[in-house]
């Protein structure tokens, strides 16, 4: 069964076309990364997914689950299970982390018809996943994001993640400026979350995090199409090679 579907999708922001008819179907309990070089669509193909405003979808379809996914507002996507990992998560000061989790996990039960947990066990599970994660708990009362290193705020992803328990977890560009440490806890994070009723695009310049989190499958995307897919192999002869050996 595929979660998400993608048809001939073209896709523009500010006038000019980015996405140029990618296609893409990612199935339940895999995990698909995309790979490709500087301006190929990475981040525009996980911000359309999200429903970002400022990207217009000129052709094609999205399906999600089997629904439509072109026209809907992102909220909605969010209920439906379609998680986005920021490549640069954002501040969002006078919000305490708590806080905006809490309602982030009660919006979905709301949704789902599920009933909400008290706040005491919502702030017990909060805490064991971000001691997993090698988050200091004392960061749940500070604002979301605010004064946290480049490694907080992929691990506060992470947190965000496991919490909300997505359909479809995008994650773009997780690994970036995460140090050695830091990139196997935000791998362990992401084979937590990882099972066999849901599914992870994985959006990376690197082949390194890929051995921690190995892909059923690799997605060369350039100049707005996917040009090549394969096994892990793949992507450490993308290491070795570069991608100028794909479009010459």
């Amino acid at each position: 069964m595929n979660i998400l579907e993608i048809k001939d999708l073209h896709v523009s922001v500010g006038g000019e076309q980015i996405l140029k008819g990618l296609n893409l179907s990612v199935e339940q309990g895999s995990v698909h990364a995309i790979m490709g070089p500087n301006g190929s669509g990475k981040s525009t193909l996980a911000n359309v997914l999200a429903g970002k405003p400022g990207y217009v979808i000129d052709r094609g379809e999205i399906h999600f689950d089997g629904d439509l996914l072109n026209d809907v507002d992102p909220e909605v996507r969010a209920r439906a299970g379609l998680f986005l990992a920021f490549q640069y998560p954002v501040e969002i000061p006078g919000v305490s982390n708590m806080e905006f989790l809490k309602a982030a996990v009660d919006s979905l039960a709301a949704a789902r018809g599920g009933e909400q947990t008290t706040a005491v066990e919502f702030v017990k599970s909060v805490r064991k996943i971000a001691t997993a994660l090698d988050l200091n708990p004392e960061f749940l009362k500070r604002g979301v994001n605010e004064g946290f290193s480049g490694g907080e705020r992929k691990r506060n992803e992470i947190l965000q993640l496991l919490l909300l328990n997505p359909r479809l977890a995008v994650l773009d560009e997780t690994d970036s400026g995460l140090d050695i440490d830091a990139m196997q806890t935000v791998a362990d994070g992401i084979n937590r979350f990882r099972d066999a009723h849901n599914c992870v695009l994985l959006i990376t310049h690197y082949q390194r995090l890929l051995n921690h989190v190995v892909p059923d499958v690799v997605h060369v995307l350039s100049d707005g199409v996917i040009v090549k897919s394969g096994e892990k192999d793949l992507a450490v002869t993308l290491e070795e090679r570069g991608y100028a050996w794909l479009t010459d």
